[in-house]
């Protein structure tokens, strides 16, 4: 991090360093994934049967591309001069270990409320049809279908991310741990693989691959799992209640099988 601070200005490391390590988190995390499926390896741990094509695979990674550098990265280098103005800074030396936590804990909850608004309206009839439709091309996702979106929602449900850093003016190593973090989660709930490793398995309000899957499934009507990160958001509100039913029955069907062996 010394060698970037010295050799770039803190305008190149948090625009342009924000945008190639979203990018390189971003494919390099989902792209194994495209492998997996083509591959048909670990497809006992595949939630849906359903392959997707080699196109559909194909136009979600040349969209992605034409969105990231015509919309994410614009983005990232006219937001520079706010975040500027809140604080942001890249010099030495790193903020502690407990301010970088309560910041990204912070983020995450901020997040998680924002997201689940965000998604419910954008799952209204209107903003469905013109807007959010476009992400649920896929109704089998994969890793890469995370950030396929129509512009009008990467801007919209892309508040939800940098609202948190934005208001606390974080140092950049923060706002890129936060970065990373975000990008792996989204890439793991979109990835259509449930692993024995699933982080959903060890940590109880973490929604996942499963969770996610099931609102890609159903009409966008009946889906609900609207939450980012944690499931809370859908719990309070009751808009998990057809997922955890089938869950139940899923368990209870499990269970039988059990007794008769």
């Amino acid at each position: 991090m010394q060698y970037l601070i010295t050799h770039f200005s803190d305008f190149q490391l948090a625009s342009l360093g924000s945008f190639f390590l979203h990018e390189s988190v971003f494919f390099l995390s989902g792209l194994p994934f495209i492998y997996l499926e083509r591959a048909g390896l670990l497809s006992k741990y595949k939630i849906q049967t359903k392959n997707n094509s080699l196109a559909a695979q194909e136009k979600c990674i040349t969209r992605l591309l034409l969105y990231h550098i015509g919309v994410n990265l614009p983005l990232m280098i006219a937001s520079y001069p706010f975040f500027r103005f809140m604080g942001m800074k890249s010099s030495l030396p790193f903020p502690s270990w407990k301010v970088v936590l309560s910041q990204i804990i912070f983020y995450f909850i901020l997040e998680d409320f924002v997201f689940y608004w965000g998604h419910r309206i954008l799952h209204t009839k209107w903003l469905y049809k013109h807007v959010h439709s476009v992400h649920h091309e896929y109704a089998t996702p994969f890793g890469l279908t995370s950030e396929y979106a129509h512009p009008a929602e990467i801007l919209f449900l892309g508040f939800a991310t940098i609202i948190g850093p934005a208001i606390t003016g974080p140092h950049l190593i923060t706002l890129w741990l936060w970065m990373t973090l975000r990008v792996l989660e989204t890439v793991e709930a979109h990835c259509g693989y449930h692993f024995p490793w699933s982080l959903s398995n060890f940590l109880p309000l973490y929604g996942g691959a499963d969770f996610h899957d099931y609102h890609h499934r159903l009409l966008y009507t009946k889906s609900g799992n609207y939450s980012s990160t944690f499931v809370y958001m859908d719990w309070i509100f009751g808009t998990d209640k057809g997922y955890r039913k089938l869950k139940a029955l899923k368990r209870d069907g499990v269970e039988e099988e059990s007794k008769q062996t």
